[in-house]
């Protein structure tokens, strides 16, 4: 479907209809954006080579016409569509399909024309182009492909920036199918079609496959991607990133070049590449584009189809982040600090697997770790590497668990010691027996919420005394997505609507809340970015007289809740009032208040 070079040779190419930048001053002027004084100071400079609307962007003029918002590349793009009677198409990469993007058109005619196609359906492509007025390539390439070509207006810096990487990517995986003429994917793939003699071994070092890596690293890194998975299916495989909580499917791989980067990067992780019959885990430590390290921890898994990769992204940012940051109310962030500066006794954290733990426990560790604290930890595994801590992973084939680091930690002179986790009650006794010695001991149950952690180390075998000695509080929490800044609109909250929200509490309904709109920025979600919320329990005498009565769960949550300890979904109450989420996040990850 590519159009050849001879053809391309004989296809008109007009400059005459280029856009100027003095028409672009002057539409902007007849709309009143901006003042005849600044458009005749930028008219006397000569810029070279640069799109029109990037020289204006880089003005960074506000627009006149209320509310007046900074004329970026994107805005001014999206006004010059409706000025030309264009579509306006923003372009983002997790919609685009590389792979037949890339066999429209050859890259060198593109990058001529400075063109890009974005989408491709039954008898049409949809190509995006900064220059509006240059179409007389048009014609000439609906007849040479046979389809119908609809033109949109995207912003120049994003086809300059996307551009190359779409012919890069699509080359580089286009060289590495072509290296194994198999279509099976290895021994580990219990639906493996034997062809006798085409079964090569795709080398894992191979330039187009560290290619393909490193974007991969890079794209998922420039999405604020959390996690980055490769999914083998029967004939291919799937490339998604999570982001803000959400899974978004990224690309198509062959089933072959998706073998090859798992290999590639368990090779990076000093993982065993021979090794697919059983779950591995390993790490990389990287740079991202901004010069910033960033972790990522590997996780491998054998499948129907292969071996499946996870990949976790830790940024070091969020370790510098303060509780504010993190979500906490002031209240909660007084309470917290007074539970982490005892000089001793248990603090937990409790929530399912990817509710911010972690983030909570390393920010903590970090700020506790001054040059006069020795902070070990024991963890399974070792989720970032931070050179302000002593840390040690748990190992079960030579019979290092936790109880047993523990053990070991209580010989190494700490004065602050985080557990992973408490599993079995083994773990429980010495980490009870730590902070019966006069250590501060962090650590974190999976329970629904924060009252449950106190039933389940008293069902994992501690006495109520060694509990009454030693619990300092318990804290649960969760993620909710947060408003897209840049779309988020002012709204109203129905009674029903908050009544699920709060119930069986008194919380007086907000006049006005924020509600989801979606935008580009958001990819249309209405949500960036996401923050937590907190249910924090003290473990006060009263408390501690009802545990010694071999009490139930029940009466604890009520006793808590006369001691003042707001539910999570109070707390993600107080998060919509304050326009920051909206009740259906909330009451997605909160448990309903029993």
């Amino acid at each position: 479907m590519i159009a050849s070079d001879e053809q391309r040779e004989t296809m008109p190419h007009t400059h005459e209809a280029r856009l100027k930048l003095a028409q672009l001053l002057s539409w902007l002027i007849q709309d009143d954006m901006v003042t005849q004084a600044d458009a005749d100071s930028l008219k006397n400079q000569q810029p070279d080579r640069l799109h029109p609307l990037v020289v204006i962007a880089a003005q960074k003029w506000y627009s006149r016409i209320a509310p007046a918002k900074l004329m970026s590349v994107d805005l001014l793009t999206e006004w010059l569509a409706q000025r030309t009677g264009m579509p306006y198409f923003h372009i983002d990469p997790l919609q685009l399909n590389f792979g037949s993007i890339a066999n429209i058109i050859s890259k060198s005619y593109a990058e001529r024309l400075k063109i890009m196609p974005v989408r491709i359906s039954d008898g049409e492509v949809i190509i995006a182009t900064a220059e509006p007025f240059l179409r007389d390539w048009v014609a000439e390439l609906e007849r040479i492909l046979g389809l119908k070509i609809s033109l949109v207006l995207a912003s120049p810096i994003d086809i300059n920036h996307y551009l190359p990487e779409i012919y890069s990517l699509a080359n580089s995986v286009k060289l590495a199918n072509q290296a194994r003429s198999g279509g099976a994917v290895g021994v580990q793939n219990f639906e493996q079609l034997v062809e006798l003699g085409k079964n090569k071994n795709l080398d894992a070092n191979e330039q187009h496959i560290v290619t393909l890596v490193d974007w991969l690293f890079k794209y998922a890194f420039e999405q604020r991607a959390s996690d980055i998975h490769l999914e083998p299916r029967r004939d291919l495989g799937l490339v998604r990133f999570r982001i803000d909580g959400v899974l978004h499917q990224v690309y198509q791989l062959p089933a072959s070049v998706n073998s090859a980067i798992t290999n590639r990067i368990k090779l990076l992780g000093r993982m065993d590449m021979v090794e697919k019959r059983r779950p591995q885990d390993g790490r990389i430590k990287t740079v991202s584009a901004e010069g910033e390290e960033i972790e990522l921890r590997l996780s491998t898994m054998p499948t129907a189809f292969g071996e499946k990769l996870v990949m976790r992204i830790f940024n070091p940012d969020i370790l510098v982040k303060n509780f504010v940051d993190l979500g906490f109310s002031r209240d909660q962030t007084i309470l917290w600090d007074e539970w982490t500066s005892q000089p001793n006794g248990i603090t937990l954290v409790t929530g399912p697997t990817g509710s911010g733990k972690t983030t909570t426990l390393y920010s903590t560790l970090k700020h506790l770790a001054t040059p006069e604290m020795n902070v070990c930890t024991v963890e399974d595994p070792i989720e970032m590497i931070e050179p302000a801590f002593n840390q040690m992973q748990v190992q079960p084939n030579i019979g290092l668990n936790f109880a047993s680091g523990v053990r070991t930690l209580l010989r190494q002179d700490p004065d602050i010691i985080m557990v992973g986790e408490i599993r079995d009650a083994e773990t429980a006794e010495m980490a009870i027996q730590a902070a019966l010695t006069g250590h501060l001991v962090l650590s974190t149950l999976h329970t629904n919420d924060a009252p449950s952690a106190i039933m389940r180390l008293y069902e994992l075998g501690v006495p109520s005394y060694l509990l009454n000695s030693t619990l300092l509080g318990v804290m649960a929490q969760r993620l909710v997505r947060t408003l897209c800044p840049h779309c988020k609109a002012e709204g109203e909250i129905s009674a029903a609507s908050w009544q699920d929200l709060v119930s069986p509490w008194e919380m007086a309904r907000p006049d006005k809340v924020n509600v989801a709109i979606g935008c580009l920025e958001c990819r249309m979600t209405g949500y960036r970015g996401r923050t937590g919320i907190y249910e924090m329990l003290p473990f006060s005498e009263q408390m501690q007289r009802l545990l010694a009565r071999n009490t139930d769960a029940g009466k604890i949550k009520m006793q808590a809740r006369l001691e003042g300890m707001r539910p999570l979904r109070l707390s993600g109450a107080e998060k919509v009032a304050a326009g920051l989420t909206t009740p259906a996040e909330v009451l997605k990850v909160a448990p309903p208040i029993a």
